[in-house]
């Protein structure tokens, strides 16, 4: 049940990866969109997903299904989202990459409204499952190996398919692969997770706008969002800013999947050290010294600059060993403040709070390539269609290129640090 529940971090750590890494290049590199407009364009349908998400987790609180009030949503969500995904990187030659863009913006909008009501149902179902403590951290542990292996995966492999065909063949190969991939994730989850207890839910009651408050007001889960929003748009600042780096630093786009198992690989290796970290100090404080642990070794990356390789898979590295127990300890922690929050009040709103949650991490995210192309625009990035070529960029656009990579990703998680240093200090009011 473990790995059953687990799987579905196949169609989370795909969807969460693959267009943050390759959405934006293909828009500036490939459709010749500008910086400014591409940063738009990605950011713009997760907007969307902010006021999706927590109506996703109230209309599953209040399912009837005899399958379980999560379960269906795992099918009803994320077909859509393996068919979407296969279109979004297939827009065909419109004549212009407005026309272009459109078709990238309609895809990207329908894979993120499936993606909300696959993604919330499946993070609600923990608190349901099983009412333990323990029992819910090793469901988290299960989840985020699952998580770090695919994250390598697909991260490694997308940018190797789509080199490996060339131009907007690439693309469309590596969408159709990655749809597939999408696919089997959300099937073998749903399969899996049959036999798996289903709690009784009781859904608070309340308009949904009054329900929002109440949680918004929870101070643990206000402080814990607040500081994993934050984390999430740094990580996936940095994501972004992979492809760029790769190919006007390094000089090699070959590095760009080096650099994804740098990255990942101490993540997927060091995972289980840092529960076992968190079990003897606590999660808090596990949380805090793996925070800071990346901001050391992002601010480390400013080094790229220079060129070298080797000092920027090191730090890429180190950046990994943070990354680990920056995905473990707030989703393990979550699920504690939903059942406490439960327990409290007697009313379930396991799916609200993860409606919410999903919904800071989808803007998270979604802010991060936004964010990396505002910096490349303030740099004076110089973007390119298939046809004409890639352009050569001046020295102050390679600068953002790798301020965006390395300081910005620091300085972000040092803020996030802040809301964290209030968790648990402040009691929970009715």
């Amino acid at each position: 049940m473990h790995l059953g529940y687990g799987l579905g971090s196949v169609v989370t750590g795909t969807f969460g990866t693959v267009p943050g890494l390759m959405l934006l290049p293909y828009l500036t590199d490939s459709l010749g969109v500008s910086a400014v407009t591409a940063a738009v364009l990605v950011f713009t349908p997760k907007v969307w997903d902010v006021v999706l998400n927590p109506l996703a987790g109230r209309i599953s609180d209040r399912s009837g299904d005899p399958r379980g009030p999560r379960r269906p949503f795992l099918l009803r969500g994320g077909i859509p989202l393996a068919a979407g995904f296969a279109l979004l990187f297939a827009a065909p030659p419109l004549g212009s990459p407005a026309l272009q863009a459109a078709w990238v913006f309609g895809l990207y909008l329908v894979c993120a409204t499936a993606y909300a009501f696959f993604q919330v149902p499946y993070m609600s179902m923990p608190a349901e499952i099983t009412r333990s403590y323990h029992e819910r951290t090793r469901l988290m542990s299960w989840r985020v190996g699952v998580l770090a292996f695919v994250i390598l995966l697909t991260g490694a492999l997308a940018p190797a398919v789509r080199d490996a065909f060339g131009g907007l063949d690439g693309y469309r190969v590596m969408g159709a692969l990655v749809g597939v991939l999408l696919l089997i994730g959300v099937v073998s989850t749903y399969l899996a997770t049959g036999t798996a207890p289903v709690g009784p839910v009781a859904p608070a009651a309340g308009r949904l706008r009054e329900q929002v408050a109440v949680a918004v007001r929870t101070p643990d889960f206000r402080f814990l969002l607040l500081t994993f929003v934050l984390q999430a748009l740094a990580s996936s600042t940095m994501l972004a800013a992979v492809a760029y780096v790769s190919r006007w630093v390094l000089d090699d786009d070959a590095a760009a999947s080096v650099l994804f198992v740098c990255f990942i690989g101490p993540a997927l290796l060091l995972t289980p050290v840092w529960a076992m970290l968190g079990r003897r100090f606590g999660k808090l404080r596990g949380y805090v010294a793996a925070s800071l642990v990346w901001v050391v070794a992002s601010g480390a990356l400013l080094g790229a600059g220079s060129g070298s390789a080797a000092l920027v898979y090191a730090a890429a590295g180190l950046a990994g060993i943070g990354y680990a127990g920056m995905q473990l300890f707030p989703m393990a922690m979550f699920p504690d403040v939903t059942a406490a929050e439960t327990a409290r009040t007697g009313q379930n709103r396991s799916g609200l709070f993860t409606g919410i949650w999903t919904a800071g991490e989808t803007l998270g995210l979604a802010l991060g390539p936004g964010l990396y192309g505002l910096v490349l625009a303030c740099g004076g990035y110089r973007s390119s269609d298939a046809g004409s070529g890639l352009q050569t960029q001046p020295d102050s656009a390679l600068t953002a290129i790798v301020i965006g990579f390395s300081l910005v990703p620091s300085l972000l998680v040092l803020a996030s640090l802040i809301p964290l240093r209030k968790f648990g200090s402040v009691p929970a009011r009715g």
